[in-house]
């Protein structure tokens, strides 16, 4: 079946590019020019994948991203900018979105990540279905995690949770005591293993660190495995 892909651009040569090289793929896909009008169309519509500008008119992509997956719409969004800025990149991730990419970009790039993140989307769902891990709730020490309710509670305090932080943790706990690479969590978590990238995984771990773990300078659930990556231990 065709995939069905919402492009999100205020700049119309932009969407134009992309919609040939995506096209060519045998993507379908739905240009957009402002964010007001993504958003009620990324409510309402099937869409298998967004690529989302967050410099748009009527509503900003970042706050069209924040309210989707406040409603639980879980479509893939792929972030797009002219703006380099590490904290516009890590706010976006942490907000939900699966990637971010700086313009100007490569569009075999593009279009690499984007099979990359719907590829990784489609594993999910069949794990879904055949998934053992799927109790009403999970106990880890302190920790009681409810995966259908995206929930985790350190005793009795609800954490505050992004979706990205929840996603790992919960790949984590999935596989106890099994030391991961950082190459192997950012192709699971965010659908792509561009090396450079790796620094996305430190700085989810350590988010995930202060939330969870008593001590998080001595952490007792995850742990670092020093030159290969992280291993969630189960107490």
């Amino acid at each position: 079946m065709t995939k069905q892909i919402l492009l999100v651009d205020d700049e119309e040569h932009i969407l134009r590019l992309l919609d040939y090289h995506l096209s060519k793929e045998g993507f379908s896909t739905q240009l957009v020019t402002d964010g007001r009008k993504a958003l009620t169309l990324a409510e309402t519509e099937p869409f298998d994948f967004i690529l989302l500008d967050i410099m748009l008119p009527q509503l900003d992509g970042i706050e069209v991203c924040k309210r989707l997956r406040a409603k639980g719409i879980k479509t893939p969004i792929m972030m797009v900018s002219a703006k380099s800025d590490e904290f516009d990149k890590v706010l976006a991730l942490e907000l939900g979105a699966d990637d971010y990419l700086t313009k100007p970009f490569s569009p075999r790039e593009l279009v690499a990540r984007v099979k990359a993140i719907l590829r990784r989307t489609s594993k999910e769902q069949q794990e879904d279905d055949t998934d053992d891990f799927r109790d009403d709730y999970r106990v880890f020490g302190a920790l009681t995690v409810y995966p259908d309710r995206h929930e985790v509670y350190k005793a009795d305090h609800l954490l505050s949770l992004t979706p990205k932080e929840f996603e790992l943790l919960l790949y984590l706990m999935k596989h106890p005591n099994m030391t991961l690479t950082r190459e192997r969590l950012l192709e699971r978590i965010w659908g792509y293993d561009f090396g450079q990238e790796t620094r996305l995984v430190d700085v989810h771990i350590g988010k995930l660190r202060d939330k969870i773990e008593d001590n998080p300078k001595d952490p007792q659930f995850i742990q670092t495995i020093r030159g290969y990556g992280y291993k969630f231990k189960e107490l």
